[in-house]
């Protein structure tokens, strides 16, 4: 099999993997945010759940270090991917931030942020 396809195959299982740790984080603060408004709603103490939401915010923790590791990996892969001789870019089927700081699309970008 053609080293290109085999390296499109890794990109796509890459960009699903780091998609999926992204998901994660959102779907668990926003069950912190819906834990905290929950106890509002209901009147109850701060204390009620605390342990909870402490265990909570290790789990986020813990996915924000797996995000990185998942950036620092992508970058190996592409050290990866030079040196075995494979020059086309891997396009993902997402949309990625622009790269240029200076340029319109970047900065509305980090408005939409």
């Amino acid at each position: 099999m053609e080293k290109v396809f085999v390296a499109q195959r890794i990109a796509t299982k890459l960009f699903a993997t780091e998609n999926a740790v992204d998901a994660a984080m959102v779907e668990a603060a926003e069950l912190m945010a819906d834990m905290l408004k929950a106890r509002k709603d209901i009147g109850l103490s701060a204390v009620v759940g605390d342990r909870a939401s402490a265990k909570l915010v290790e789990a986020l923790s813990a996915l924000g270090e797996a995000r990185s590791a998942m950036v620092e990996m992508h970058n190996e892969l592409n050290d990866v991917k030079l040196r075995i001789g494979v020059r086309t870019k891997m396009v993902g089927w997402e949309d990625k931030p622009p790269a240029t700081a200076g340029s319109n699309a970047a900065k509305d970008f980090r408005d939409a942020v």
